[in-house]
């Protein structure tokens, strides 16, 4: 008897989807003025308070914007401000919702309080940096962060500058 062996040559991969890596990890959205503005100092991983058509509204288009978002701790909560969500176009009625609302964020205590005390101190401030699913959960990742100096700035615009023009001159010499 012959056995036939048979080819996945016309079978497509699995059915994920675009932009999802094999951990269950998808970016919704960068803050990357952040970056700019704030010098980094921790990051924690925090879920996010969501209604259904929020959830709905990121998971479709991922029309969210972070430019003016801020965190604040309020009592023993993690609060996050400015978020603006667009509103899911299918949802009518009850399923609506304000679209700049604060949201809350979904941390351990001990990591709150650690917050809150470092905000209080040292004037530092809690800053979202990125929104994206992780295993179908919408997470926020938010750093406590330190404002820059314009100077500061300037010399990291200078520094960005500097080793760009080095490798362009390497790939023009060897490449």
């Amino acid at each position: 008897m012959k056995s036939k062996a048979r080819s996945n040559s016309g079978k497509t991969k699995s059915a994920k989807s675009a932009g999802q890596s094999d951990d269950g990890y998808k970016l919704v959205t960068n803050n990357r003025r952040a970056r700019y503005d704030y010098e980094i100092l921790e990051t924690f991983e925090c879920g996010i308070e969501l209604k259904g058509a929020e959830v709905k509204s990121v998971r479709v288009g991922g029309r969210l914007s972070l430019t003016q978002a801020y965190c604040k701790v309020d009592g023993d909560q993690l609060w996050l401000h400015l978020l603006n969500i667009a509103p899911y176009e299918y949802s009518t009625g009850f399923g609506s919702f304000d679209p700049d609302r604060r949201r809350k964020l979904l941390a351990h205590k001990e990591q709150i309080l650690f917050l809150k005390q470092k905000t209080m101190e040292k004037s530092w401030t809690i800053v979202p940096l990125s929104v994206y699913f992780k295993q179908g959960k919408v997470k926020v990742l938010i750093a406590l962060a330190k404002g820059k100096r314009t100077y500061d700035k300037r010399s990291a615009i200078i520094q960005k500058d500097l080793i760009r023009e080095s490798d362009r001159e390497l790939k023009n010499k060897f490449g």
